[in-house]
C-alpha cells in the first residue's frame, strides 16, 4: 500500500487529479480500448473533480475515450433530485468534461428490479475489461462506496442498507433533516472495487483519522472495510496531515520518507 500525505485537501486534490490524468494520458485510450474509470461521490473528490475540469479545459486530459462507473446510488431518488448521484455526478463533473454520454454509468436507484440492476452493473464492468483505476473516498467508520462495517469483503454489487451514523453524515446534504436521507442504496462491493487493477482511496480531515488508522495500522477486517486495500497489489490512500492524526509517527514518517521522490 502507498500512503501519500499532503499539507491539505486542496493539495490532495490536485495530486489525485494530476494522478488520475497521468494513467490515462499513459493508457493512451481510444474507441476499441477506453480507460475504466470508477469514480466516488460526497464531498472530498470534490476538488480533485475541479482539478480535472481544469486540466480538461486546458486540453492537457481528454475524456473521450474514459468509460465511467460510479460507486453508489441512493434507492428512490429520481436522477433528477439535487441530491441524487447522478445529478451530483452530472452537475460537478461530466457537464464539464468531453466525456461521451453512452460511456457513463451509475446505479439505477428507481429499478424496479434490484437484484437484476446489480446483476448488470457486475456485468456491464466485466464487459468493459474491468476497472484500471477505482478512485473512492471512506467513511469516518472505515467504509469504502456503501460498505459499512461488517460488509463482506468478497461481497459484490448489492443493495445495502444504511446505518445511522452514515446517514447523519450525509444529512448536511440534505438540510440536515435526517428523514429525507434514503436508508437504502445500490452499491458495488467489497470485491467489485478490489478487483481494480488500482484504487486509490481519498481522505481529508481529523475527522477520518480512525478510518486511516485501522485502514492502514490495523488488521484486515470486515469492521473497517477500506483495510481490504491492505491486500491490494496497487493500493494508494491519498490524505491531508489532519487524517493522520491517530496514525504513529513512526508511521507517518516511513511515507513521508519512501514517497517523498514519488509521483
Amino acid at each position: 500500500m502507498r500512503v501519500i500525505i499532503k499539507d491539505d485537501k486542496q493539495q490532495v486534490a490536485e495530486w489525485a487529479a494530476q494522478y488520475v490524468a497521468y494513467k490515462i494520458n499513459h493508457f493512451r485510450p481510444s474507441p476499441k480500448r477506453p480507460f475504466v474509470l470508477g469514480l466516488p461521490t460526497g464531498s472530498t473528490p470534490l476538488g480533485m473533480y475541479a482539478e480535472l475540469i481544469k486540466l480538461n479545459k486546458a486540453g492537457k486530459i481528454s475524456f473521450e475515450n474514459v468509460v465511467t462507473f460510479n460507486m453508489d446510488e441512493y434507492i428512490g431518488l429520481e436522477p433528477s433530485h439535487p441530491q441524487s448521484y447522478h445529478y451530483f455526478m452530472f452537475e460537478n463533473f461530466f457537464n464539464h468534461i468531453d466525456i461521451q454520454h453512452k460511456n457513463i454509468h451509475i446505479l439505477d436507484g428507481m429499478t424496479k428490479d434490484f437484484a437484476k440492476e446489480c446483476r448488470s452493473y457486475e456485468l456491464a464492468i466485466k464487459e468493459a475489461g474491468g476497472v484500471h483505476l477505482f478512485i473512492g473516498g471512506v467513511g469516518e467508520d472505515g467504509h469504502i462506496a456503501f460498505n459499512e462495517p461488517f460488509s463482506s469483503l468478497c461481497s459484490r454489487t448489492r443493495v445495502k442498507t444504511l446505518t445511522e451514523s452514515t446517514i447523519k453524515a450525509n444529512s448536511r446534504f440534505f438540510d440536515g433533516d435526517l428523514s429525507k436521507v434514503p436508508t437504502m442504496a445500490l452499491t458495488v462491493g467489497v470485491a467489485t472495487i478490489t478487483e481494480a487493477e488500482e484504487v486509490m482511496i481519498l481522505a481529508t480531515g481529523a475527522n477520518k483519522a480512525q478510518a486511516l488508522k485501522h485502514g492502514i495500522e490495523g488488521g484486515v477486517s470486515h469492521v473497517w472495510t477500506i483495510s481490504a486495500l491492505q491486500c491490494h497489489p496497487h493500493g494508494i490512500i491519498v490524505c491531508d496531515k489532519p487524517a493522520t492524526g491517530a496514525l504513529q509517527e513512526a508511521t507517518v514518517n516511513y511515507f513521508l520518507d519512501v514517497e517523498r521522490n514519488n509521483f
